[in-house]
This record gives C-alpha cells, sequence and structure tokens, in this order.
C-alpha cells in the first residue's frame, strides 16, 4: 500500500480563485501603475533638461515596458494556478524558477525597447554585459516582487477558507448541542404532564384529563410551528408559555395564579426558544404543588443597559424549604443552552424573595 503524502500544499478551488479575481486586477493594475510612476519620477523626469533627451521615445518606452511587465506578471500568476496544487516546496521552486526566467525575458523586452525608441538602434546593437547586468538585478526583483505577492494572496486566502471552516464547524456543533439540549427539555416536560394526565385518568377525573390531552397536543403543535430555530422573539415564547399554563390551569384550577408584567419594548427581543417553560415549571413543582392553598407566579421582563433582564418568581411552600432545591434537569439545562447561544455572556442568579419563594433572574444580551 502506498503511503499517502503529508506534505503541505496551497491547493485552493476553482470558487477560492473566482473570488481572488477581481483582488488580484486590482493589485495587478494599480501595482504596475506604480511601477510605472516610480520609473518616470526616478528615472525619466531627471533627465528631461538634458538638450540630446528623447522625451516622446522614453515615454513610449515605459507604455510599452509596463505593459509587457503586466503581461509577464500575469502569465506568472496562471502558471502558479495550475502548479499550487503541488507540495509547497515544489510550487515555491517552479513559481521563482519561473520568475527568474520571466525576470530574463523581461529584461531582454526592455532593453530591446530601450535600443530601438530612445536611441533608434537595432534592438539587439552595442549591448554592454555591465548594462545588461545592471538592468537584469531590477527586472528579476520585480518578477519575484510579484511572485510573493501572489503567495501571500494565496496564504491569506487559505486562511480565510480554514477560518471559515472552523467558523461552519463551531457553528453547527453549537447548533446540534442546542438542539440536544431542547430535544432534552420536550420529553422531560411531556414525562411530567403525563404523568399529570394519568393521575387524573386515575381519580376519573376524565373530562379533565381530555381536555388536558387536548390543551398538550396544542402546545407541542405550536412549539413545533413556532420555535423550530434555535431562538424566537420574547412574544412567540411568552404565547408558549401561556399555552403551558393553560395546561398546568386544568390540574391546579384556581390554585395557580399567574402574574406576566412584561414591558411592551422587549417582545421583539430574541431569546432561547423554551427558556420560560423549565423555570415555570420549577416554580410550580416545587412552590404551587407543595401548597394546599395554592400559590402565584409571576414573570417579569424587562431591559437594563442594553441587557434583557427575565425573572420567574414564586411565592414560596407552605412550609420552609432551601431556595437551591429543586432546580434539576430543567435549571442545568437552561444554564447549558445559554452559555452554547451567547458564549458564557449571561448570568442567572436564584434568590429568595420576600414572600419566601424563589426567584430565578436571568440576564442575556438584548437582541432585537
Amino acid at each position: 500500500m502506498e503511503a499517502k503524502s503529508t506534505e503541505s500544499t496551497l491547493e485552493l478551488g476553482p470558487q477560492a480563485f473566482s473570488k481572488q479575481s477581481h483582488q488580484f486586477w486590482i493589485l495587478q493594475i494599480s501595482g504596475w501603475l506604480g511601477y510605472a510612476v516610480v520609473v518616470f519620477f526616478a528615472i525619466i523626469r531627471p533627465q528631461i533638461a538634458q538638450e540630446s533627451f528623447n522625451f516622446s521615445g522614453q515615454m513610449i518606452n515605459l507604455v510599452l515596458e509596463t505593459l509587457s511587465g503586466f503581461l509577464l506578471s500575469y502569465l506568472q500568476w496562471q502558471l502558479i494556478r495550475k502548479i499550487v496544487h503541488f507540495p509547497l516546496k515544489k510550487t515555491l521552486f517552479l513559481s521563482f524558477l519561473s520568475a527568474a526566467t520571466l525576470g530574463l525575458v523581461f529584461n531582454v523586452i526592455k532593453l530591446s525597447f530601450y535600443k530601438v525608441l530612445v536611441y533608434q538602434q537595432e534592438w539587439n546593437e552595442a549591448w554592454d554585459m555591465l548594462e545588461f547586468g545592471g538592468w537584469l538585478l531590477f527586472s528579476l526583483t520585480t518578477m519575484f516582487v510579484w511572485t510573493s505577492i501572489y503567495f501571500i494572496m494565496l496564504y491569506n486566502t487559505k486562511l480565510q477558507g480554514e477560518h471559515e471552516m472552523l467558523l461552519r464547524a463551531q457553528t453547527a456543533a453549537k447548533d446540534a448541542q442546542l438542539q440536544m439540549l431542547r430535544y432534552q427539555l420536550n420529553p422531560h416536560f411531556m414525562f411530567n404532564t403525563m404523568n399529570a394526565i394519568s393521575t387524573l385518568i386515575y381519580k376519573n377525573e376524565n373530562e379533565t384529563a381530555n381536555e388536558m390531552i387536548d390543551k398538550l397536543c396544542e402546545f407541542f403543535r405550536y412549539s413545533l410551528d413556532k420555535n423550530d430555530k434555535s431562538k424566537t422573539t420574547l412574544q412567540k415564547e411568552l404565547e408558549l408559555i401561556e399555552l403551558y399554563l393553560s395546561i398546568e390551569k386544568v390540574r391546579f384550577a384556581n390554585r395557580l395564579k399567574v402574574e406576566i408584567d412584561v414591558c411592551k419594548t422587549v417582545l421583539d427581543c430574541q431569546v432561547p426558544s423554551m427558556l420560560l417553560q423549565p423555570l415555570v415549571e420549577n416554580a410550580i413543582k416545587y412552590a404551587i404543588e407543595l401548597r394546599k392553598s395554592g400559590g402565584k407566579i409571576r414573570i417579569i421582563a424587562k431591559k437594563e443597559a442594553e441587557r434583557l433582564i427575565i425573572q420567574v418568581a414564586d411565592n414560596g411552600q407552605e412550609t420552609q424549604a432551601k431556595v437551591s432545591d429543586g432546580f434539576g434537569i430543567g435549571m442545568s439545562n437552561t444554564k447549558a443552552r445559554l452559555n452554547a447561544m451567547f458564549s458564557g455572556d449571561y448570568h442567572v442568579d436564584i434568590t429568595a424573595t420576600d414572600e419566601g419563594g424563589t426567584m430565578v433572574s436571568i440576564s442575556i444580551p438584548y437582541e432585537s
């Protein structure tokens, strides 16, 4: 079996080159225009005052020299595109070998134009090796610089592509994590509700059980239709929690009282879907359900310093209990989802209320 080569390459897909096309032409045109300007001010302009100076010949020579360099550097780019899939060392060797060859060709073209246009000589007349060598150094440097620029472009494109792939992978992993946590919440809620329905049937409260089943179906239908994404608006989340509470009110009737105090300006704010349900479920299970006389749940939402503050409070049990009791899978999943969605930029506080109950306060970035 042949061993696969592990040598790194700069191989890029056709789509990457098509994205680079605009950048390449801007760089190519501006670079050679800059070359022409530098040659004019460094070589031509200082000689203008001389009597024998051939200005028109020099300018035509400059234009043709720039165009020939433009063409040769374009050929170099096309060559690099064709060999970029080779191992990196081989790509670099062939590219700079090609740059040296094109630099030599560029030097011959420049010197030939200069002889013909400026001194009206034959293109190969009276060549001096010292003069040729001096021009060659500049020509080679020019092609080497362009080749280096092309590799910088390719390397930058590869880095951007790898960064985009990493971001897509992180996003996919985060979405998968959020979906997993959300699907863990739904069965948890369904189990508790079905257990309540079973209890109602056992007590022969069939009409109440049937009403609860209808509400449950409506809840899941709404959940699937409106909350199939990881985020939703606070308004839709409140609509969903009202459906959930309508299910619980079938069980508790007048024992369950709910007060919703939400500022209208935050209704369009983005929140994790199914955020409120586990918090309200905890309040019902560990406060309302244990009170023979029933109790009250209060849901508050407001904006403070570019953050959304959501609070779910209850008036506690009739017997004294620790504030932290009862916050199991629902709260742990809520924290995990907030952490995944906001990259740690969230706060969850669980405190005691003046009535002896518990308040869960969540602070997340305000996104409308």
